[in-house]
């Protein structure tokens, strides 16, 4: 059964001796990083934790915090209550396979109906535990010439909640305040009415204003053009907890077209109950914990925003981005506040962003049929290198993957490509370092390509814009050029590799431990 609160899955984690509780108060102001940093650090990501008495200003929140509680495969595993990703990526896999797509177009489709073969569409409901406190705000200035200083934030002394009186996170010491970390926030396309679920990070201004830090290149920052283009007001609302699925499926670079709660219903094994936001037309998760409502008045400067410690593990330095004007926040009588940290890996992010590679490679397969594996090591922070096996059966094969996969989404910010044969592992690195030093000439198995780039980039020297670097690590074909004879790896026969297993297993009897090292 899909999990019917934040807590409920927090509960199942508890059960599952996945968590640790904290029941001394602890700062949301670094103290809270530095603990949720030492456990992600630890092999397979540590444990979630769950603190009880989060404080803001030395001031305990009545909402406790939740973090790290899908930054471990077996906690992705029971968020998507499955034995692991990968069974739940052959079952989607399988459902694709009915009839083999002849262009993209074609797979998004495919993929849709596979999502809506589970009754995934979301339904509609009138209300829900999202609502059970509602607070509403008046409306800001219409018009502002200058932003002015950032105040110093602290804990409004009013028991009506606003956006001071969260346990948000100042996460790193150069951060410029406190930042969302864990939002899903919803857009819509003013023109088409299609939905999105992204997740930006969100710096907290005041009470009720918060910078909105959608990229360049991300799908709210489309929305935002045209509210920008015709000048009016853009609804945004943002929710946070209520199933794990939600924050996974916002994270998930999914093809344009497709809904994310489409994809959360999927993988939730149930339809999602979506209910209308108080002060928008917005619809949100009926089980959300919080929920922040609020527009972007197109009229209105930018402000800068940051900085902030992100997940290329520097600080992003501040840039203008729009302010989102906060009008109204319900929540749950029992919410949890979930967060996240991101900075030098391994962090969280890097077991969500690996799900999803996982999750997707079947999709990845319907385009590239020769694609046996993918992988992000966490030292490339999400896309910055990838690794790539293929089954190579014609010359300059290698390269039609780069190039394909340089075109697919959010792959488009891949910095370096590594391309190798089916026979390697691509998650062991130092497999994939050994073939990428010994297969390649640099000169003539390197491509350098040009486009978008990450704007969270600090080495491109233009924002948004780069280089990249695909390598073809295979075994070389006559066809590429290659005129030598490719030599065997060193392998040692099978045969005798099964008559030394079993010579070491009658070397040793029992209460004997002679075995020879």
């Amino acid at each position: 059964m899909a999990f019917s609160s934040y807590r409920d899955f927090i509960e199942a984690l508890d059960r599952a001796g996945e968590l640790i509780r904290i029941s001394i108060p602890v700062a949301t102001e670094l103290e809270i990083t530095e603990l949720a940093d030492q456990e992600m650090k630890k092999p397979g990501g540590g444990k979630a934790l769950f603190f009880e008495k989060p404080t803001v200003n030395g001031v305990v929140s009545p909402f406790p915090v939740a973090i790290n509680t899908l930054g471990s495969w077996r906690r992705i595993a029971l968020s998507m209550q499955a034995d692991s990703v990968e069974d739940v990526a052959r079952e989607l896999g399988s459902l694709m396979k009915a009839k083999p797509p002849t262009s993209l177009r074609e797979a998004v489709q495919l993929l849709r109906t596979a999502l809506e073969l589970r009754h995934a569409r979301p339904k509609k409901v009138k209300t829900g535990p999202c609502k059970d406190v509602i607070h509403h705000f008046p409306e800001a200035p219409t018009h502002v010439e200058e932003w002015p200083e950032a105040p110093q934030l602290t804990a409004a002394a009013s028991p009506v909640p606003t956006l001071l009186n969260l346990p948000i996170l100042q996460c790193w010491p150069l951060d410029g305040g406190r930042f969302v970390t864990l939002p899903c926030v919803v857009t819509h396309d003013p023109d088409t009415g299609e939905r999105n679920v992204g997740m930006y990070r969100v710096q907290i201004y005041d009470n009720t204003s918060t910078g909105m830090h959608w990229q360049l290149q991300k799908v709210a920052a489309r929305h935002g053009r045209r509210y920008y283009e015709t000048g009016r007001r853009m609804p945004v609302s943002i929710f946070l907890g209520g199933d794990p699925m939600y924050p996974f499926a916002a994270t998930t670079p999914l093809p344009d077209g497709l809904d994310e709660f489409l994809l959360a219903g999927y993988l939730r094994k149930r339809s999602i109950e979506l209910v209308r936001c108080e002060t928008n037309d917005i619809e949100v998760p009926a089980n959300a914990d919080i929920v922040i409502e609020g527009y972007i008045d197109p009229n209105e400067p930018l402000r800068m925003e940051g900085p902030f410690g992100d997940h290329t593990g520097f600080y992003t330095l501040p840039e203008p981005y729009p302010v989102l004007h906060v009008t109204c926040i319900t929540h749950r009588k029992d919410a949890i506040y979930p967060a996240t940290v991101v900075g030098i890996p391994p962090m969280e992010d890097f077991y969500i962003g690996g799900a999803s590679v996982k999750l997707f490679l079947p999709v990845f397969k319907m385009n590239f049929p020769e694609i046996v594996d993918i992988a992000l090591p966490a030292e490339g922070v999400f896309h910055n290198l990838v690794f790539v096996s293929i089954r190579k059966t014609y010359p300059m094969q290698a390269y039609k993957i780069m190039n394909g996969l340089w075109g697919m989404g959010q792959m488009m910010f891949t910095k370096y490509l590594v391309v190798v044969d089916e026979d390697v592992d691509v998650h062991d690195t130092s497999a994939v370092l050994f073939r990428l030093c010994s297969n390649t000439d640099p000169q003539r198995d390197s491509l350098f390509s040009r486009g978008p780039a990450d704007v969270l980039d600090h080495a491109t020297s233009e924002m948004g814009v780069g280089t990249k670097l695909g390598i073809d690590a295979t075994r070389k074909l006559p066809g590429e050029g290659f005129r030598r004879t490719w030599p065997p790896l060193i392998k040692m026969d099978q045969a005798v590799k099964d008559r030394v297993a079993q010579l070491l297993g009658k070397s040793q009897g029992p209460g004997d431990s002679s075995r020879p090292r």
